[in-house]
């Protein structure tokens, strides 16, 4: 019996094949590979679909984070507040622009806790940092209103939650700057690395366009220390294909999700709850097991496989050791990275691969 993986990227491509290969040949007679119409077509489509005024296309989402950062103005000695149980790109793009991260728990839908957000400002603070983590969208009316209260930036996270609306918004729209990362394995992933930001902000996207170039507006006038960061033409012309069906793919997590819901049923197993006014894109379906171990072992014997997003929180990592955050610091964060568990989810999972996983779920004695 085949294995059961926790992504097949090569379902996602076959379910398009002719539409994706078509528009690789495009881009390859076309003769020009970077910064070119594809891209710009993608920009366009990209913004009308998250429903802000401008998409620039970068080179990967930390790359698109660390632009955002640099494009708010953070520098050294600026404080940005993100939640401990993100991935480390996240903090990396603080980081990289100077910033100092501080971390703060998340709630139980494994969002910033709005709650705690206040008590973690203080006169160093110049941004807020929201990660719509595995798809699930956070409380962004009230973000929004402490960020105006304290006069804080706003920057969002969307790495995993492509099309996810709160409230009827999108995901990306509601701050200054919204990231995206375009990774095989995202909702909207790309057939390489890449990225992009979304902003209602003229001068933030003209920032991030010449930063992405060599800090370049026009070619060879460089005005500052750019990078090279440049969604090309190949990924986004692949990118423009799979944005077309982005409808059906989430409509298809959905129903992947909601068999999960209504199948598990374990006691020893926590599955994710979702929060009233927020919409759930499952990028991951994330479970909690108290005995994780365990339960990884039990459904490797009967060939399913699983992921842990993420085991090491950041501020425990080796990356950020110079902080000097201690060991039971964040015990909300630190349990979560001790129990989560992403079981398979993705576009093309069978309906007997998914009674497979369930079945095996529901027999787990501990």
């Amino acid at each position: 019996m085949e294995n059961i993986m926790t992504n097949r990227l090569d379902r996602g491509f076959y379910r398009y094949q002719e539409e994706f290969e078509a528009a690789a040949l495009r881009v390859l007679r076309s003769g020009w590979y970077i910064m070119g119409k594809e891209l710009e077509a993608f920009e366009e489509a990209y913004a009308a679909f998250t429903g802000a005024k401008y998409c620039v296309g970068v080179g990967n989402g930390l790359d698109a984070l660390y632009l955002a950062c640099r494009a708010i103005g953070i520098s050294e000695g600026d404080e940005v507040i993100v939640q401990g149980n993100t991935f480390i790109a996240s903090v990396m793009g603080i980081t990289m622009a100077g910033g100092t991260p501080v971390f703060t728990e998340p709630d139980e839908y494994y969002m910033i806790d709005t709650e705690r957000i206040e008590e973690a400002i203080t006169e160093k603070t110049k941004a807020v940092m929201v990660v719509h983590l595995y798809g699930q969208t956070a409380k962004m009316r009230e973000i929004q209103a402490i960020c105006k209260k304290h006069g804080l930036k706003l920057i969002e996270d969307c790495a995993q939650s492509h099309g996810a609306h709160w409230d009827g918004q999108m995901t990306g729209t509601f701050g200054d700057i919204g990231c995206f990362s375009f990774y095989p394995s995202k909702n909207l992933g790309a057939f390489g690395d890449g990225g992009a930001i979304v902003t209602n902000s003229e001068a933030y996207k003209d920032r991030i366009r010449q930063l992405r170039n060599y800090g370049s507006s026009v070619r060879y006038h460089n005005k500052e220390v750019g990078v090279n960061s440049r969604l090309d033409e190949m990924q986004a012309a692949l990118l423009s294909v799979r944005l077309k069906h982005m409808k059906e793919l989430t409509e298809e997590r959905k129903a992947l999700a909601a068999a999960y819901d209504a199948g598990i049923n374990n006691p020893l197993i926590t599955k994710p709850a979702i929060r009233e006014g927020a919409e759930h894109v499952y990028h991951q379906y994330v479970i909690r097991c108290e005995k994780r171990e365990a339960l990884i072992r039990h459904l490797k014997e009967q060939g399913i496989d699983t992921i842990i997003h993420y085991p090491i929180p950041p501020h425990l990592s080796e990356a950020y050791a110079y902080l000097g955050i201690p060991k039971g610091s964040l015990p909300i964060t630190e349990h979560y990275a001790d129990t989560v568990l992403s079981i398979p989810m993705y576009n093309g999972l069978t309906k007997e691969e998914q009674a497979r996983v369930i079945a095996a779920l529901n027999g787990y004695a501990g």
